[in-house]
């Protein structure tokens, strides 16, 4: 990390300003940000993101540490998954609506993604009456020969999905 410029000990502190900055950037005519870590005077930058009122922000990480900050200054949370060490994020979908509520904020304004989905229609199913909203698959950085067939069997799975 201190190799691009973050310190450890302030990392998540710069990751907040940073999003923060970036909010600045991407809504405001001329946009100044003054924090301990990111600091700019008034500035203009275009185009501006086609999405309003910014691009949403998904904060990735373990529970509960991450999920805090996804409830604080995200527009999402997108768990770390399974292992001994982080356990399932699916048993911890309960706190984090919770923790939500308690922040004032509405459970549905910070969505769940979960990455390495199976292509289990019935699993996908039980992630989504869970409240689930989005799911990423696994998909190798190969020719398109391999991956062409791989995201053909994800778009039958999706129809399968909202069928």
């Amino acid at each position: 990390m201190e190799d691009h410029g973050t310190e450890f000990t302030t990392r998540f502190k710069r990751m907040r300003e940073q999003i923060e900055a970036m909010t600045e950037i991407w809504t405001k005519e001329k946009a100044e940000y003054h924090g301990d870590i990111v600091d700019f005077p008034p500035m203009m930058t275009w185009p501006k993101p086609v999405q309003q009122p910014r691009p949403p922000v998904f904060v990735g990480g373990a529970f509960p540490w991450a999920a805090r900050r996804a409830v604080r200054y995200g527009d999402g949370w997108f768990p770390i998954a399974g292992g001994s060490r982080y356990g399932d994020p699916l048993d911890f979908l309960p706190r984090f609506r919770q923790m939500a509520e308690e922040a004032g904020r509405d459970p549905g304004s910070v969505p769940v993604t979960l990455g390495g989905a199976p292509e289990d229609p019935d699993l996908l199913k039980h992630y989504r009456d869970l409240g689930v909203v989005r799911v990423n698959f696994a998909v190798p950085p190969a020719k398109s020969d391999e991956v062409l067939p791989i995201l053909d069997r994800l778009a039958k799975l999706k129809q399968q999905l909202h069928a």
